[in-house]
């Protein structure tokens, strides 16, 4: 699907920028992973490290977050924007896998010598999925907090609060929907404009102008369609029957969980994680969809990092 963002300008005065090599099994050149810090890295305030979601989107849409007032990274996952591409990759569902972006992560982390100091780690959508398979696997005592924003915990989740989305649509549109599926027709332009409406729904509820847009992402459509499907509507890919729940009870840290009530994560996609996760707070914004941080950038960022601590253990 294309992703549209809004005009944004930021102090860039305290960023560093650059590449980690990562060495993908089956690949005989080195690929390398593009990331971007801000803000104060000497300080003792935790970094916050940033997936974005997708799969197949970039850091840009969530560069808001640094109005938080903490050290960022943003980093491109490998497959799209500034990081190593792979189209030779294309359709291979044994390579683009859960573990290669855990993988990825670690490197990242090791290579900005983030693997032995208090780190606090972010995913938005399907950022959030792969940050809670790291999290639930990850043994070492650095990571200090984890914030799941717009992420299902389960594919049959997310399907699930879809489909009552979609019920939502006029009985036209349901119908284009089905017959497209049913045919595995995606590309008409029946199919693409209720996709479109949807989009306007429950995507992000600030349309902004085509010539106001001030970021254009370096969108990974080998990776979506590889492991997703042909949209946010249709899921075919290698995510299909993905879930995390299983292994929530190993996730030990506190835990902030965000969504839109306008967001196609639906409460039933995000459930499981309040449901096993100890330490678990759920803030859930109105008049926000599945870009919550931009529907409602102020009240997002204070729910992301309130005065007070998350939790009172």
């Amino acid at each position: 699907m294309p992703v549209w963002f809004p005009a944004l300008v930021f102090d860039e005065s305290v960023l560093s920028e650059g590449f980690a090599t990562f060495r993908v099994p089956g690949s005989i050149i080195p690929c390398h992973t593009w990331y971007k810090t801000f803000g104060d890295f000497n300080s003792d305030q935790p970094p916050l490290v940033i997936l974005h979601g997708g799969p197949g989107a970039c850091h840009d849409y969530l560069l808001p977050l640094q109005d938080l007032p903490v050290p960022t990274v943003f980093y491109d996952q490998i497959g799209n924007g500034k990081s190593s591409h792979l189209p030779e990759r294309k359709g291979d569902t044994s390579f683009w896998t859960v573990d290669l972006f855990k993988a990825e992560l670690d490197n990242l982390l090791h290579h900005l010598r983030l693997d032995l100091r208090p780190i606090d780690v972010y995913g938005h959508s399907w950022g959030g999925m792969l940050a809670s398979e790291w999290a639930a696997g990850n043994t070492s005592l650095n990571l200090r907090r984890l914030v799941l924003s717009n992420s299902p915990a389960s594919m049959e989740g997310w399907l699930a609060g879809i489909d009552t989305l979609r019920k939502q649509l006029p009985k036209t549109d349901q119908a284009t929907l089905k017959a497209a599926e049913e045919k595995g027709e995606f590309k008409t332009p029946e199919y693409e404009a209720v996709v479109e409406k949807f989009y306007k729904r429950h995507l992000s509820l600030i349309r902004p102008r085509e010539e106001e847009n001030g970021i254009l992402p370096f969108y990974g459509i080998l990776r979506w369609k590889t492991r997703n499907g042909p949209s946010e509507l249709t899921i075919t890919g290698t995510l299909r029957n993905w879930t995390v729940i299983p292994k929530l009870q190993d996730i030990k840290v506190p835990t902030l969980l965000i969504n839109g009530v306008q967001d196609e994560c639906q409460d039933v996609a995000m459930q499981p994680f309040f449901d096993e996760i100890k330490h678990a707070k759920w803030v859930t914004l109105d008049h926000a969809a599945h870009f919550t941080h931009i529907d409602q950038r102020t009240k997002y960022m204070e729910s992301s990092f309130p005065p007070r601590p998350l939790l009172n253990d």
